[in-house]
Order: structure tokens, then sequence, then C-alpha cells
């Protein structure tokens, strides 16, 4: 058969994709002996890949890193992701670009586009220069105007026709598998708008759902005492402060700084870590002194895992993770990112996090509820937590094609 060659695209923001595309990465391996695998990211995922001793596609350097768009888009802890796709546009063509030369000179057996929507679209318009499966993974579907500017409302119509574009089941999309990470309940159970389909019947008829993908087995990691004991951690309650993988979201961190100030008033033995990300300078954040601050945590899962609390950004891989390690935790979604919008209202109706928004919060309030939250006997429902199995095989039956 010979050996088989792999392309993997992990394109989301910030760190959000890289560990689950690496989940999967290692399952594939299980399944295809001998793969090869290439990769293609921005930093920090980069970062990430390197660590992990993968092999990046030689002048990834010089992909587009849209984490600058987003970074330059965003207002203080609000993203319209409206705003941050016009303004990623440059990117795009580079990606675009970057791609379509590497697969001119390099033959893949394979490719593999973590919301990689960029990448769809060029092969939509490169039809002749597919010569490999192309396997699409998301884990939203559409966009949704946050605001009641007419501008806005036009725009997110138009981006939402490109996308249902596909649903015309006459003709071939530019993937062969489209992996949704989630369950078909995860889409909202409406339209893309006027004379477009719905969002939820075009999941059904094009996407393959998989559940959620994780880096850990969530069974591993349910002795809180004995994590903490090999993280470094003292027995003391221990919250974790995490704002992801983009400088998005110093403001939150900040505002947690002051209410953790609060708490330690009220539980004077907590143990506050601040996790400012890759991308947000530690000592560029104005914290109160008596808590741990760290930049990049790699496999920072396991933390979440021996904490007893942590405040997050509303984005769907924090959130689910915690959900699936059962650690109790408050999130503030981005506002005006319908995104991280869907993802709030997944998990308000399964029960899971306490949602809380910035504009509308003080110091004092999140403070009050950390402090009753994390006296809280917390059960989260059980999700499907083998997404990472699921693709693999999905994507092996493309070999056999």
């Amino acid at each position: 058969m010979g050996t088989k060659k792999i392309l993997y695209i992990s394109g989301s923001l910030g760190l959000g994709h890289i560990n689950r595309d690496l989940a999967i990465a290692a399952q594939l391996r299980k399944l295809i002996p001998g793969v090869e695998i290439e990769w293609l990211a921005a930093n920090p995922a980069t970062d990430v890949l390197s660590e992990a001793g993968e092999k990046l596609v030689p002048g990834a350097e010089q992909y587009a890193n849209e984490n600058l768009s987003a970074e330059k888009a965003a207002k203080g802890s609000s993203l319209n992701l409206l705003s941050y796709l016009l303004k990623s546009r440059g990117e795009w063509k580079k990606n675009i670009d970057f791609f379509l030369k590497l697969i001119s000179v390099k033959k893949y057996d394979l490719v593999i586009g973590d919301e990689t929507y960029e990448i769809n679209l060029a092969l939509r318009e490169h039809p002749e220069m597919k010569n490999f499966p192309f396997v699409l993974i998301l884990d939203f579907v559409g966009l949704e105007a946050m605001t009641r500017n007419p501008l806005e409302r036009l725009g997110v119509y138009y981006w939402n026709r490109v996308w249902s574009h596909d649903y015309r089941l006459h003709k071939k999309p530019p993937y062969d598998l489209a992996l949704f990470v989630g369950e078909p309940e995860d889409i909202p159970d409406k339209s893309f708008g006027f004379g477009l389909p719905n969002r939820r019947e075009l999941a059904n008829a094009l996407y393959t759902f998989v559940g959620y993908v994780f880096p850990f087995v969530p069974e591993e990691f349910t002795n809180k005492s004995k994590l903490k004991k090999e993280l470094g951690y003292d027995a003391e309650p221990l919250l974790i402060c995490s704002i992801g993988g983009t400088a998005i979201g110093r403001e939150l961190m900040e505002f947690c700084g002051k209410a953790c100030a609060i708490v330690k008033k009220k539980i004077p033995d907590i143990h506050a870590v601040f996790v400012t990300g890759p991308r947000l300078a530690a000592e560029s954040v104005n914290l109160p002194g008596g808590f741990e601050v760290k930049g990049f945590v790699p496999r920072l899962y396991q933390h979440f895992a021996a904490s007893d609390i942590a405040v997050i950004q509303g984005g769907a891989t924090s959130s689910f993770e915690l959900a699936a390690l059962q650690t109790p935790f408050i999130y503030f979604p981005l506002e005006g990112h319908c995104e991280q919008a869907n993802v709030s209202r997944i998990l308000i109706k399964r029960g899971i996090g306490v949602k809380m928004n910035l504009s509308t919060s003080s110091p004092e309030m999140l403070a009050e509820k950390i402090v009753s939250t994390l006296g809280a006997d917390t059960t989260f429902p059980a999700i499907p937590a083998d997404g990472a199995r699921k693709a693999a095989e999905a994507i092996t039956k493309l070999f056999t094609i």
C-alpha cells in the first residue's frame, strides 16, 4: 500500500483546537501504522506542535496568523466575528496562495483542515488542484448578527449564503468528509437566513457527528488530591483563571484579579492561578499581589482537572473540557461573538457552568459567585468524549475509496 502522507491544517484562533487535532492525529497513527503527518498552523499552535515533536511543513512560518486580525478586531472583551472575518481577508488570501503552492509541489494522500474555511473555498474555486480527499472539521454552523446594524446583518447574510452553498446536493462539495465536533442539538434549529436552508438539516445531510474530542480520558482525572500533588499544588482550594490562546481577555483577567482579592478575604487559604496564555505577557497584566501568574501552560486541562473551580472565557474547548472533567466553572462569553453565544446556549440547556457577562457584572458579583459555586455540589451531565477515535475511524475510511 505504501506510506500514507497527510497534511493536517489546524486553523483555529489561539489554542482552541490544536490539542483536539493532536488527539485525532494520535488515533490516526494507531489505525494507519507508519502514516506521515505534516502540519500547517500559526503561532501559538505551532509552539504546541513543536513541543509535541510534530513535523511542520517547510516554510510554515509564512502561513498568515489570523490571531492578529482577531486581536485587532476585538474591543476589550468584545469580538464581533463578522468584523474579524472582514479584517482577516488578507490573511485568508495569503493562506490560500500558500496552500495552493504547497499542493502543487508536494503530494499528499489526504488533507485535513480544522476550521479552515478559506481552504474549503480555495478547493471550491480550484477543483482541478484537488487530487486528494479533503476532510473539513468544524464545531459551529452559521453566523448571527449580534447588533441591529443593517451592514452587519447584510454581511452575515452574505457569509451564511456562502456557508450554505454546499447544501445543493446535486453539486459535490469541496470536502469528501465533514466532521462536526459535537452533537446535532448543538446546531441551532433555524435557517441561515431568508430563502436559505435550515442549519441543523444541512448539518444532518452533509456532516458526520463525532461527539467531543479531548486530548485526555476524563476517567483518568478524577482524583483531585493526587493531581494537585503531582502538579505541585498544596491541598488548599485551587482556582484557575484562564483567558485562552489570544491576547483578547486582558480586561477579564484584571477583572478576575479584583474579584479574587475579595474572595481571598472570605477564603484566606484559596490558591488562585492566573493563566494569561501565550500571546498576553504575564508581566503586562495588572493583578494584585499574592497570586500566582503564569503565561503559556502546556496541557492546561491537567490544571483544570486539579482545580476546584475555574473562571474562563466562553470558548467551546475550555468549557467542554471542564464539563468532561466535572470541574465547576464560571464563564464570560466574548460579547458580540456569535459562536460563543451558541456555546453559551448549549451549556445553559445542559445545565453546565455558570454564565456571567463582563459588561453587566462587578468584581463583587464575581467574587460572590466564586464563593457560592466553590461550595456547591456540582455534577454535570455526561457528554460523549470519544470523538478522537470516531473522527479517526471516519477519516481512515477515505483511504479505501
